[in-house]
């Protein structure tokens, strides 16, 4: 299944796509959440729900003219891993992580598909970062790297844009992943069920149409369920929280000169078996 949130003139509501229409699962004949976190945590209510929805009267819409928003636009968390691809750690001339390094990215970076990346007035150091979500299904709390996987509700498209000279300026890496806009995710959130192993799917990043990425998960130095049990062992996981589970080699820093974003560039992340996302880049705007 792929769920969608929907943004409409009287605010966000969840939906489903079913062929190139979207099931508005806020109709009454149907019921579920507006809120993706809450329609996850219905848990086997919802996926009853959802199953159900099809054969309903609820209201449908033309997946070609609905606006979509990121399928979680307000998650509890947004959690990003750094230098979890063996091509990046070489050409960011890194050294392999001995351990899981994670980084918050503030939830005001979160903007859905079509919307627009800025270039902050602060820097020019604009990064893309192609990567795989993973969506935390249940409130969880010390998962078994074995069990891990039962927790995740289904999987995303996240570029993890990145300032780079303020990502360099503190360990914590928060404020140059955390710009305003700078969270792009979508276009929605494909269940489990139609991604058997989330460590066998190619991961591209293009701009202006030009290949920049083009890697594979199973590069990856520390796999999604690893991650998931590593982050509950510390913390509880609530459901919507997103994951991004690093980017492959490619990123502009590592290019002489580096290749920054600018305003006027097309940046499109594809995540093999769960979707295309596509964002414009701008200026900020000025005065705000």
């Amino acid at each position: 299944m792929r769920l969608v949130t929907l943004l409409e003139d009287d605010g966000p509501r969840t939906g489903l796509v079913v062929g190139d229409e979207v099931i508005d699962l806020c109709d009454p004949a149907v019921g579920l959440p507006a809120s993706m976190p809450d329609l996850l945590a219905l848990g086997d209510d919802a996926r009853a729900a959802l199953g159900g929805a099809p054969a309903t009267t609820a209201r449908r819409l033309d997946l070609a003219t609905v606006r979509l928003g990121a399928p979680v636009p307000r998650p509890p968390a947004f959690l990003g891993i750094a230098r979890n691809y063996e091509d990046h750690i070489r050409e960011m001339g890194a050294e392999r992580p001995a351990s899981q390094t994670w980084f918050a990215k503030l939830v005001t970076t979160v903007i859905g598909p079509g919307g627009a990346i800025e270039v902050p007035v602060a820097s020019d150091q604009v990064d893309y970062e192609g990567e795989l979500g993973v969506v935390i299904g249940r409130r969880c709390r010390h998962v078994p790297v074995d069990r891990a996987l039962e927790v995740v509700a289904g999987y995303t498209v996240v570029n993890d844009v990145s300032v780079r000279d303020w990502q360099r300026r503190t360990p914590t890496m928060l404020l140059g992943k955390s710009f305003d806009t700078h969270g792009p995710m979508g276009p929605w959130l494909v269940t489990t069920d139609e991604v058997p192993d989330p460590q066998a799917l190619t991961v591209r990043t293009r701009v202006n149409g030009e290949l920049r990425q083009d890697g594979t998960t199973a590069d990856m130095v520390f796999t999604c369920a690893e991650m998931i049990a590593h982050l509950s062992t510390a913390a509880t996981l609530e459901p919507g929280t997103v994951l991004a589970t690093g980017t492959p080699a490619g990123v502009g820093a590592a290019t002489d000169p580096p290749r920054w974003l600018v305003a006027g560039d097309t940046v499109t992340v594809e995540v093999e078996g769960v979707g295309v996302l596509t964002n414009s880049v701008v200026d900020e705007p000025a005065g705000r």
